[in-house]
C-alpha cells in the first residue's frame, strides 16, 4: 500500500514546488521594490501573508486556525515561538499571524536562490555553529524589538523529524527577558502530516486540512535570567499541553 502512495505524493510535491518557484517568480519583482526600504516592509509583509495563502489553498491545503487571545489584541512587539515539525510551518505562520513579524531562520536558508532576499534585507539569518555569529544575530534580533516590531524564533532550532518536540534552546526567552516583551505560543498540528522532511517519494505530501493555534500571551515583566529555565519549560508544557490533547 505504500508503495501505492508514493505516485500521489510525488505528483501533489512537484505541484507544490512548482506553484511555490512560479509565484516567487512573478512576485519577485514586487519583493525586490518593497525590500528596498525599511519602511516598506509592512507592506512586503501583507504581500508574503497574500502568498501564504495562495500557497495553501492553490496545494489544496486549507488552514483553520483558532486564537485564545483575539487575533487584534496579540501584543506588540512579542516573541511568537512554535513548535518546528515541517516546513509548512513558516507558511502557516504568515497564515496565522495577521501583523508585521520578523523570522529568525537558520543559516542555511541564506543558499535558498530568490528566496534569501527575505532574510537578507528583512528577517534574520543565524548561524548556530558560531558564537559571533549567533551573539550578533541576537543582537540585530533585539535591535528589531527596540523599534517596536515582533520577532518569531522556532526554540527547537530545526525541523523535529519525528514530529514530537525536541529541547528548546535559551535564545528566545532570554531575549523576551532582556526586553521584557510577552512570548506568543502558537501550536501546529497537521503541518508534519502534509508536508514532511525526509525522502521525496516516501514521506507525507498531501493536501487536506491544518490545524493551529495562537495561545495566550505569556508576560516577561520583572523576570530576570533566574527565570529563564522555569520560563522555557513553561512554555514548552504549553506547547506540549496542546499537542497531547490533539492527539
Amino acid at each position: 500500500m505504500k508503495y501505492l502512495l508514493m505516485i500521489p505524493r510525488a505528483l501533489w510535491k512537484l505541484w507544490f514546488i512548482f506553484n511555490f518557484i512560479l509565484t516567487l517568480l512573478l512576485l519577485y519583482p514586487v519583493f525586490l521594490v518593497l525590500l528596498s526600504r525599511e519602511n516598506w516592509f509592512a507592506t512586503a509583509f501583507r504581500l508574503m501573508r497574500f502568498w501564504a495563502k495562495w500557497l495553501c489553498y492553490a496545494s489544496g491545503i486549507i488552514p483553520s486556525v483558532k486564537y485564545e487571545i483575539e487575533a487584534d489584541k496579540i501584543p506588540s512587539p512579542c516573541i511568537f515561538i512554535s513548535n518546528h515539525s515541517s516546513y509548512l510551518d513558516i507558511i502557516m505562520a504568515c497564515v496565522a499571524i495577521p501583523d508585521y513579524f520578523v523570522f529568525v531562520g537558520k543559516q542555511e536558508l541564506d543558499k535558498a536562490p530568490l528566496f534569501r532576499i527575505f532574510f537578507k534585507r528583512m528577517h534574520i539569518l543565524v548561524n548556530r555553529k558560531s558564537n559571533v555569529d549567533s551573539h550578533r544575530a541576537y543582537l540585530r534580533t533585539g535591535e528589531k524589538i527596540d523599534k517596536g516590531q515582533s520577532v518569531f524564533i522556532f526554540p527547537e532550532a530545526t525541523i523535529s523529524s519525528s514530529g514530537t518536540l525536541i529541547p528548546f534552546k535559551n535564545g528566545a526567552f532570554k531575549l523576551a527577558i532582556d526586553k521584557q516583551v510577552p512570548i506568543v505560543p502558537l501550536v501546529f498540528f497537521d503541518n508534519r502530516k502534509l508536508l514532511q522532511n525526509g525522502g521525496f517519494l516516501t514521506s507525507n505530501g498531501r493536501p487536506g486540512i491544518t490545524r493551529a493555534l495562537v495561545r495566550n500571551a505569556v508576560n516577561t515583566r520583572g523576570m530576570t535570567n533566574a527565570d529563564l529555565v522555569p520560563l522555557r519549560e513553561k512554555l514548552r508544557n504549553i506547547i506540549k499541553e496542546s499537542l497531547e490533547q490533539y492527539k
